[in-house]
């Protein structure tokens, strides 16, 4: 306790000599507290920022370095999900690479599967040097990790792949302010004096160190999985390696040590050739049984060899691999043919009116014609807009009126719809793909690789024919006993499952899609364009029904839940779908501040709003909901189950899948109906 110096004597000294008014002193002294306590918070908030502490108990978790793995990873890595989860994805992956973007739902959707608690997300970076734009993004992405810690990575990150055409240095720094990054003039800075590319060339070499040859890998607790594969095969690998890690836990090994020891035992008991720093090898053995159907064929039907290409004509590496295709068509002549599947990329915006135009020209010109716009299409990637794609159809013979018309109707979208399918079925996942004989090709590759298919299928259409298959049937017999698509998912429909829950669109249909959903899960909003789309393009032909599945890691989620049941109690569905949309448009916005003025933007009953959400009136109805989810093992969001009628199952699709998988179930369910 400090003395009462009012009535004290002076001090002995002088002021000359140096002597302290104790009282100042003492105010002096706490204000050089306050100051270091100041320094301490702001040096703690940067702490917190890079990941170095969290935000819950202030422990120090960015002293974790895990660079004793085989697959070394730290704090300085942008991470998703919780330091100890007992499977850890190391991802390496390029900004502008198409194959990296196509794999981002399935990342979505493993997030979603498993969260935070049993899954962490590890980036590293792997620019390709063809990839002009990959290199300077991902310095860009670092920095905002530098600067804004995880969340802002990851918002960056997500909106990146997004906007893959629009890399350049005006977009990182709009999409680092936007993401949440404060200090705008050091993130400028750093971008001009590349102050993160040290960071990117150490992702680099450990990439290149662990085996990544190309973009996007994945090491899963150690274990590697090449390119933009479907989730089932991370599916498969997780469980695995989630089975293994719980078992370790219940020996006794530390949850903080899981990852190094299971990427240790993972490469010991790896096969040999497997730890070569090596490419992994393709499986292009495997005979899938791959339709012709009506598509656009350039070759003699009663080729030895049938080449079905899926492609898209604004993708680069489509545009690389013709002269390979040209080269082997001069090879072989007449014992190869090549039959044209649509697969315009959703980030490729002019490649749906590129494949309108050609299907155009052929309708009116044959397969002939197809090939000449096909080859024209590929010679002018630079040139794309309508005014251009009308133009190559007059030169191939077409009418520009009818052409005109085709994009703007979407004429042929029924058809290129029907290959996007297909390629979804077939996993023929980015742009080109190739079935040679049912043999799977994956990209621009060299010519070589084609021809060493090619010569091992000649021999045996030859010997099919010497034992009197007829050529024109030459490639179904090839085929016919090879691996057909993997049937949709399905689920029961709950025997629980409430039946006053909110719905939009016909009431009467007779196909219901039914999604469980949260209000603050970033992939339940990532969704609703595409449940947007759905709505507009199936209008009365379906019914959407909303159930609440608010997850525990989302602490907002439940009260925006009773929010929106309120509104639908006190004006029906149209209130309610009005503050789902609301909050879906404002998911950093849902505390019950922003809520009181959702309803009264709505005109609700404010005194019935506030007792309503003060007393959790709506629990009853959400909690059916959950146990609804429960009972059919419905565990992440946003999870769809598309009904037909009053079938007892549903095609089950989960996370924030492209607006093509949904189209998908959709028609078998239509068709179903019927």
């Amino acid at each position: 306790m400090a003395k009462d110096t009012k009535n004290a004597p002076a001090p002995a000294s002088d002021a000359g000599s140096g002597g302290v008014n104790p009282g100042v002193a003492i105010i002096g002294f706490f204000l050089c507290f306050l100051a270091g306590v100041a320094v301490m918070w702001g040096y703690d908030q940067h702490r917190l920022r890079s990941g170095e502490i969290t935000a819950d108990n202030g422990q120090v978790a960015g002293a974790w370095d895990d660079s004793d793995s085989p697959v070394p990873v730290s704090s300085k890595d942008p991470m998703w999900g919780k330091r100890d989860a007992p499977v850890t994805i190391a991802i390496w992956s390029d900004f502008q690479c198409p194959f990296c973007s196509r794999v981002e739902p399935t990342l979505d959707q493993v997030k979603t599967t498993y969260g935070p608690d049993k899954v962490r997300l590890i980036w590293k970076n792997n620019p390709l040097p063809f990839h002009n734009n990959a290199k300077p993004a991902a310095e860009a992405a670092e920095g905002a990790f530098e600067l804004g810690g995880n969340d802002a990575f990851w918002k960056w990150h997500d909106t990146a792949f997004k906007n893959q055409s629009a890399l350049g240095t005006d977009s990182y720094i709009k999409w680092a302010q936007d993401a949440g990054v404060k200090d705008m003039a050091a993130y400028k800075a750093g971008l001009d004096s590349h102050k993160w590319a040290a960071k990117v060339d150490k992702d680099l070499n450990e990439g290149k160190a662990a085996g990544v040859q190309g973009t996007p890998a994945f090491f899963v607790n150690g274990v590697f999985i090449n390119g933009a594969q479907p989730f089932d095969a991370f599916k498969k690998t997780i469980d695995q390696e989630l089975a293994k890690a719980q078992a370790k836990i219940a020996s006794g090994t530390k949850k903080d040590r899981i990852y190094v020891e299971m990427t240790k035992e993972n490469k010991k008991n790896a096969p040999a050739a497997a730890q070569k720093d090596e490419e992994p090898k393709e499986d292009t053995t495997t005979v899938f049984k791959v339709p012709v159907g009506n598509s656009p064929v350039q070759g003699s039907p009663n080729a030895l060899v049938t080449i079905i290409e899926f492609s898209d004509f604004q993708c680069p590496f489509c545009s690389r691999v013709e002269p390979t295709l040209k080269a082997i068509h001069d090879k072989y002549g007449d014992k190869v043919r090549v039959v044209w599947k649509n697969e315009p990329l959703p980030f490729h915006n002019r490649a749906e009116p590129c494949a309108e135009a050609a299907m155009e020209v052929r309708a009116e010109k044959g397969d002939k014609g197809f090939w000449g716009m096909h080859d024209t299409l590929f010679a002018n990637q630079k040139a794309q807009a309508d005014d251009d794609l009308v133009k190559y159809a007059t030169e191939n013979g077409a009418s520009a009126d009818k052409v005109r018309e085709a994009i703007a109707t979407h004429k042929w979208k029924k058809d290129i719809d029907a290959d996007s399918d297909l390629a979804e079925d077939f996993q023929a996942s980015g742009t080109p793909h190739f079935f040679i004989n049912g043999r799977r090709l994956v990209g621009a590759q060299p010519e070589e690789k084609f021809d060493k298919i090619i010569d091992e299928e000649i021999p045996k259409a030859q010997g099919l024919i010497s034992k009197g298959t007829k050529p024109s049937e030459i490639y179904d017999a090839l085929t016919k006993d090879g691996k057909g698509p993997p049937p949709p998912e399905m689920k029961d429909v709950p025997a629980n499952l409430p039946a006053n829950d909110p719905a939009r669109g016909n009431l009467k249909a007779k196909v219901v899609i039914h999604e469980w959903s949260d209000f603050q899960c970033p992939f339940c909003g990532r969704v609703e364009p595409t449940v947007a789309q759905v709505m507009k393009d199936y209008g009365d032909k379906i019914k959407f029904v909303w159930h609440d599945l608010p997850l525990p890691m989302h602490p907002d989620a439940p009260l925006a839940s009773q929010a929106a049941r309120e509104a639908y109690a006190q004006k029906g569905p149209t209130a309610f779908w009005a503050m789902h949309d609301k909050m879906f448009a404002n998911q950093q916005h849902i505390k019950r501040d922003d809520l009181d003025g959702y309803a009264k933007e709505l005109n609700l009953d404010m005194d019935k709003w506030k007792a309503a959400l003060d007393g959790s009136t709506h629990t009853a109805e959400i909690d059916a909901d959950k146990n609804a989810a429960s009972s059919d093992s419905i565990s992440g969001t946003p999870a769809f189950l598309v009904v037909a009628g009053n079938a007892k199952q549903g095609y089950f699709v989960s996370g924030a899948q492209p607006y093509g998988k949904f189209r998908k179930v959709i028609e078998l369910s239509l068709a179903a109906s019927k």
